[in-house]
Protein backbone atom coordinates (compact mmCIF):
# COMPACT_ATOMS: atom_id res chain seq x y z
CA UNK A 1 0.00 0.00 0.00
CA UNK A 2 1.16 3.42 -0.55
CA UNK A 3 0.18 6.57 0.43
CA UNK A 4 -2.24 8.95 -1.25
CA UNK A 5 -3.64 12.37 -0.80
CA UNK A 6 -7.68 12.45 -1.14
CA UNK A 7 -8.16 16.53 -1.89
CA UNK A 8 -11.66 17.75 -1.13
CA UNK A 9 -12.90 21.11 -1.49
CA UNK A 10 -15.33 22.42 1.16
CA UNK A 11 -17.45 24.80 1.37
CA UNK A 12 -19.29 26.59 4.48
CA UNK A 13 -22.75 25.48 4.53
CA UNK A 14 -23.69 29.04 5.50
CA UNK A 15 -21.51 30.66 3.27
CA UNK A 16 -21.13 28.44 -0.05
CA UNK A 17 -18.56 31.12 -1.66
CA UNK A 18 -16.18 30.20 1.46
CA UNK A 19 -14.34 27.23 0.31
CA UNK A 20 -11.05 25.50 1.38
CA UNK A 21 -9.15 22.06 0.43
CA UNK A 22 -8.90 19.36 3.03
CA UNK A 23 -5.97 16.99 2.21
CA UNK A 24 -6.79 13.61 3.68
CA UNK A 25 -3.62 10.98 3.48
CA UNK A 26 -4.31 7.77 4.04
CA UNK A 27 -2.77 4.33 2.69
CA UNK A 28 -4.41 3.14 -0.58
CA UNK A 29 -3.34 0.19 -2.73
CA UNK A 30 -4.85 1.71 -6.35
CA UNK A 31 -4.51 4.19 -8.93
CA UNK A 32 -5.56 8.13 -7.76
CA UNK A 33 -8.60 6.93 -10.58
CA UNK A 34 -9.66 4.10 -7.94
CA UNK A 35 -9.05 6.56 -5.00
CA UNK A 36 -11.91 8.82 -5.94
CA UNK A 37 -14.38 6.02 -6.56
CA UNK A 38 -13.56 4.90 -3.32
CA UNK A 39 -13.76 8.14 -1.70
CA UNK A 40 -17.36 9.19 -0.99
CA UNK A 41 -17.42 6.73 2.60
CA UNK A 42 -14.08 9.11 3.73
CA UNK A 43 -15.85 12.20 2.94
CA UNK A 44 -18.50 11.23 4.24
CA UNK A 45 -17.14 10.32 7.63
CA UNK A 46 -15.08 13.79 7.25
CA UNK A 47 -18.62 16.04 6.83
CA UNK A 48 -19.90 14.21 9.70
CA UNK A 49 -17.10 15.54 11.63
CA UNK A 50 -17.51 18.95 10.59
CA UNK A 51 -21.17 19.83 9.97
CA UNK A 52 -20.15 23.56 8.94
CA UNK A 53 -18.57 22.07 5.78
CA UNK A 54 -19.96 20.25 2.99
CA UNK A 55 -18.22 18.53 0.29
CA UNK A 56 -18.46 20.00 -3.21
CA UNK A 57 -15.80 18.09 -5.21
CA UNK A 58 -12.56 15.90 -4.64
CA UNK A 59 -9.69 14.55 -6.44
CA UNK A 60 -6.63 12.42 -5.53
CA UNK A 61 -3.05 12.45 -6.20
CA UNK A 62 -0.12 10.89 -4.99
CA UNK A 63 1.56 13.10 -2.49
CA UNK A 64 4.08 15.55 -3.63
CA UNK A 65 7.81 14.53 -1.41
CA UNK A 66 8.16 18.84 -1.33
CA UNK A 67 4.63 19.86 0.60
CA UNK A 68 4.88 20.48 3.96
CA UNK A 69 2.38 18.47 5.71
Amino acid sequence: MNPIDLIVTVCAVLSPATCEEQHLVFNFAGSPRQCVMAAPPYIAQWVGEHPKWQAVRWRCEYPHPNDKA
